[in-house]
């Protein structure tokens, strides 16, 4: 090879060695990124509930009869104090009518007891008494003139010792008259009639309440929400035969897992969905929180009880409902995406893209939920950050990056 051509290969590797790094030099990284926002960020509790009307009043069959007539619909709305059903009661009031007269003829008992028999009994033991007194008198009179006779020698020893005999036996028949008088009724029989008395008294408070029930009239202003029994149908005693409620402002009974309950205070809002209206959500407040933790099929809730405000009555009792709790609100505030928030030792940072350049920003920050995170401090508003590259590489402060969609 000649001078000249070395030369040129020369020249040629020069060149090319020149060139490989712009070729192997390594691209820049493609991360998808999100920018800072000023806005509202809401802390919540997201799980399910039950329906209830706050004010709500179920009857229930007193015994067991039919259903004599209904006065409403399922659905109709009605005013305190109007009937709504009758049962049949005809045999109740047989039963007042009887416990009644059983009533009666036990007070007149316990006046017997009280002044010791009847008319007649008392007429008939004062007579007896009167008579038993004068006997009484008579055999003193008569003892005391044969003790005069026999200081004069005139009536013997055995004249008087009779005479005292007689007096004795006088004495006994009117004692005794005068016990049966005041102590006519023994303390058994007392409590006998006593008893007889307050069992009548109650079997006519249980027909009387029975009575009353079996007309059933609406409590408060309200709807029928629930008439699951039919007119002429026969009913046992305790079947539920209807259910009224102010469906104005219903009761959400909810279920909060038990790592949740140590966010939960009276007070916090709440939102309601219901899948049968999808456009629909209802609001309200937490009324109580949870005393104590139970087990719901496989989860270990606290309940909680929430009022929202159903004054077009299309919330219905007994459904089952979405239930968010507000536990938290900030307006007004700086937010990012939670993705892009990562942890260094507990210190939060963020990747904020510069001139095409990653860089990295330590950031503090407050409330969060499931997707965003309150920024306090560390990066300004509408800055751009990157969640994450597109290939899964790790970022790195300064690396070079490209934006994508």
């Amino acid at each position: 090879m000649t001078r000249k051509g070395r030369t040129w290969l020369v020249v040629g590797i020069l060149a090319a060695l020149a060139v490989v790094p712009v070729f192997t030099r390594p691209g820049p990284l493609k991360v998808r990124v999100t920018t800072v926002e000023h806005g509202p960020i809401r802390s919540l509790i997201s799980t399910n509930g039950k329906i209830e009307p706050i004010q709500n009043f179920e009857a229930h069959a007193p015994v067991a009869t039919t259903v004599k007539r209904l006065f409403v619909k399922e659905g109709d709305h009605v005013r305190k104090g109007e009937l709504l059903l009758q049962l049949e009661d005809a045999d109740l009031r047989s039963q007042a009518a009887r416990a009644q007269a059983q009533i009666k003829a036990a007070q007149a008992n316990q006046a017997e007891v009280t002044t010791g028999g009847t008319r007649e009994e008392i007429l008939t033991l004062d007579a007896e008494l009167i008579k038993d007194r004068g006997t009484r008198d008579t055999a003193q009179r008569n003892l005391d003139a044969l003790r005069r006779l026999q200081q004069q020698g005139a009536a013997s020893a055995g004249e008087v010792q009779q005479a005292e005999q007689t007096l004795q036996r006088a004495q006994a028949d009117l004692t005794l008259q005068e016990q049966k008088q005041k102590d006519r009724y023994s303390s058994p029989e007392i409590a006998k009639v006593q008893a007889a008395g307050a069992e009548a008294q109650a079997a006519y408070e249980a027909a009387e309440e029975a009575l009353a029930k079996s007309s059933v009239r609406a409590p408060f202003d309200g709807t029928v929400y629930s008439l699951p029994v039919k007119q002429g149908a026969y009913v046992q005693t305790g079947d539920l035969l209807l259910q009224e409620g102010d469906l104005s402002k219903m009761l959400v009974r909810t279920f909060v897992d038990e790592p949740d309950i140590g966010r939960l205070a009276t007070a916090q809002k709440i939102e309601v969905t219901w899948d049968a209206l999808p456009e629909r959500t209802w609001t309200g407040t937490v009324s109580s929180t949870p005393s104590t933790v139970k087990l719901r099929g496989a989860r270990n809730v606290g309940e909680v009880t929430c009022t929202v405000d159903n004054h077009d009555r299309r919330l219905l009792p007994n459904v089952n409902v979405t239930v968010t709790i507000i536990t938290n609100e900030h307006a007004g505030v700086l937010t990012l995406l939670r993705e892009a928030v990562r942890m260094d030792d507990a210190k939060p940072y963020v990747y904020e893209v510069i001139d095409g350049r990653l860089v990295r920003r330590d950031v503090e920050v407050s409330l969060q939920n499931l997707t965003r995170v309150e920024i306090t401090a560390g990066i300004p508003e509408n800055a751009v950050v990157a969640l994450s590259s597109v290939d899964s590489k790790p970022l790195v402060d300064g690396a070079r990056v490209k934006v994508v969609q």
